[in-house]
């Protein structure tokens, strides 16, 4: 009996790297940041991210999901907490980053031009816990439920 890996989440985000081929057309939404699910199936789910210059994310995990990102157009940094510090990592169009389930993180367009980027989940996302980094610590600001939060 031969089992078969699970896809490696990045590269299933290179797959989607390509705006034109989206079952939904690219957006920037200046009051929020636009995402739109892409695909999803028994293996994982794909999301598609705009950011326009200074939209970010909370501090946030994904609710016991590995997975991936890519940058597709534009440049944006990532912030995870290390030694109770924020520090960030700039990654341009083309780099990417592959996260575990205990994974914590923000993001963030610093940038003067508008980016896009490519979130792969395994499994699909059920829940995000926002947190608030004090004195060094993590604190839990709220749990968002999918279906209910986005």
């Amino acid at each position: 009996m031969t089992s078969t890996a699970p896809p490696d989440l990045l590269a299933v985000a290179a797959r989607w790297a390509n705006p034109g081929g989206w079952p939904v057309p690219l957006r920037f939404d200046a009051p929020h940041r636009w995402y739109a699910r892409l695909d999803a199936d028994d293996a994982h789910e794909v999301w598609a991210l705009s950011w326009l210059p200074g939209q970010a994310t909370d501090l946030h995990d994904h609710g016991g999901s590995a997975g991936a990102f890519l940058v597709v157009a534009g440049v944006l940094t990532e912030e995870t907490v290390s030694g109770g510090r924020l520090r960030p990592h700039r990654l341009a169009a083309g780099a990417g980053r592959r996260f575990g389930v205990r994974h914590v993180h923000q993001v963030t367009n610093r940038g003067d031009e508008p980016a896009v980027s490519v979130h792969v989940y395994r499994p699909a996302l059920t829940r995000m816990t926002r947190y608030h980094l004090v004195a060094g610590r993590l604190r839990v600001a709220e749990v968002a439920r999918a279906g209910v939060a986005w």
